[in-house]
């Protein structure tokens, strides 16, 4: 689906709300109905449903009335909300055309306050390109079920880390300013895809640098897992960026050498293909790689990322809640006091009434008990509903045993024209 650059900017709070929402929902539900929708954005069925409407004409959500009705989120939905974030953090003011596309993220050139161009990388798991994620990716584990969304957190975070890793030590990559869900913010680099390269001034000095990155990233316990063409860029005066991170492995995986040696043999063929070069050896991941310090550690990492996309969905749900509040917090804080004294007049108001009679103190709290009942299940409209329901049924009750009396009628009055007829 494409995005719209310019529809981030009519959207109102109502909007995100609803998105939110349901964002919130998809936690526990596949579709979310609309009645947990309003209730979680807190705002009138009217008005939730004119939004919903509203959002689904521009394809940011969508519904579904199979087995159960309820909405959904779309990508595009999900992408208004990590951009929206960036906004607020004050990283980027406009969003600009589309950069690139792959297989698994989509590229989009964003302006920063100060003018300046910079990448957003949104995420795409889960496109008809890209769906065998459990036999090329490790982000699942043992779990049988998933969602795209939740599998598009994971990638973005794991990149975020990897290259905010490998950038801090002096490693060719861009430079990594911020992330939100499925979202990476990174510096624009002045280089072309090696695809894009009709020729090079000394090929042999790049495949030498190609090769010691590689085996710099094994030294420090990293594999790339997809070290190509495609992820290498390559600036007017051939140095070299890295790029893309997500299927990074470590040195101690299982299938660390198949993966090292299939990265050497993917640029020993593009070299071979295109510029004839001959190449006696390859480095090894034995012979060649002296193992130093190890840049991050993977299993870590990954346990990091759950807990903290587990952080950042509860400050998402504080956010919610205090923008659905309407009090100012002078007022709350005013009327937080009054509540405070109110509570211990109270108070002292029941341990001398508990002191002058003890029986009555269990009656009081059965009372009381009751009565909180009574308020949680009170409800205008469900009890409307109900009275509406009750209404039909008894209805119905009434036709039925009118027509019962009414063929019972029948019946005697065709035996008594009979036995006259006799």
């Amino acid at each position: 689906m494409k995005l719209d650059q310019d529809l981030i900017h009519y959207l109102t709070k109502e909007d995100f709300r609803v998105l939110t929402a349901i964002e919130m929902g998809m936690k526990n539900h596949e579709l979310v109905p609309a009645q947990l929708i309003q209730s979680i954005a807190k705002l009138k069925r009217a008005n939730t449903f004119k939004i919903i409407q509203n959002l689904l004409k521009h394809k940011l959500i969508m519904h579904k009335n199979t087995k159960c009705d309820g909405y959904a989120l779309n990508y595009p939905g999900y992408d208004y909300l990590a951009l929206r974030v960036f906004m607020k953090r004050g990283h980027i003011t406009k969003i600009g055309s589309k950069f690139g596309v792959g297989k698994e993220s989509d590229i989009y050139l964003c302006e920063t306050p100060e003018g300046e161009n910079i990448i957003v990388k949104l995420e795409r798991l889960g496109r008809t390109s890209f769906r065998a994620v459990k036999d090329k990716r490790d982000y699942l584990k043992h779990r049988t079920s998933f969602s795209w969304f939740y599998i598009s957190r994971l990638a973005a975070k794991k990149e975020y880390a990897f290259m905010k890793a490998l950038y801090e030590r002096g490693f060719p990559t861009p430079k990594p300013i911020d992330y939100n869900r499925h979202a990476i913010l990174m510096s624009r680099v002045d280089a072309y895809p090696m695809t894009h390269i009709a020729e090079m001034i000394n090929p042999k000095e790049v495949y030498i640098k190609l090769m010691n990155l590689c085996i710099q990233l094994a030294e420090n316990g990293l594999i790339h897992g997809d070290f190509n063409e495609f992820n290498l860029m390559i600036d007017d005066k051939e140095n070299v960026t890295l790029i893309d991170f997500p299927q990074m492995i470590s040195i101690d995986h299982k299938d660390a050498k198949f993966y090292f040696n299939r990265d050497v043999q993917c640029i020993q063929k593009y070299f071979d293909r295109k510029y004839n070069m001959i190449f006696e050896d390859k480095p090894t991941l034995d012979n060649d790689v002296q193992r130093k310090e190890d840049i991050i550690d993977i299993e870590k990492e990954e346990n990091e990322t759950i807990e903290l996309i587990q952080i950042t969905d509860q400050q998402n749900q504080e956010e919610t809640k205090s923008e659905n509040s309407h009090e100012e917090p002078e007022a709350e804080g005013e009327g937080g006091d009054q509540e405070t004294e109110g509570e211990k007049e109270a108070q002292e108001e029941k341990e001398q009434e508990s002191e002058a009679e003890g029986e009555g103190e269990q009656h009081e709290t059965d009372t009381q008990a009751s009565k909180f009942k009574t308020r949680k299940v009170i409800n205008k409209e469900y009890v409307r509903d109900k009275v509406k329901i009750e209404k039909m049924r008894m209805k119905e009750k009434a036709k039925y045993k009118r027509n019962v009396n009414k063929a019972k009628n029948k019946g005697k009055k065709k035996q008594a024209n009979f036995d006259d007829y006799l």
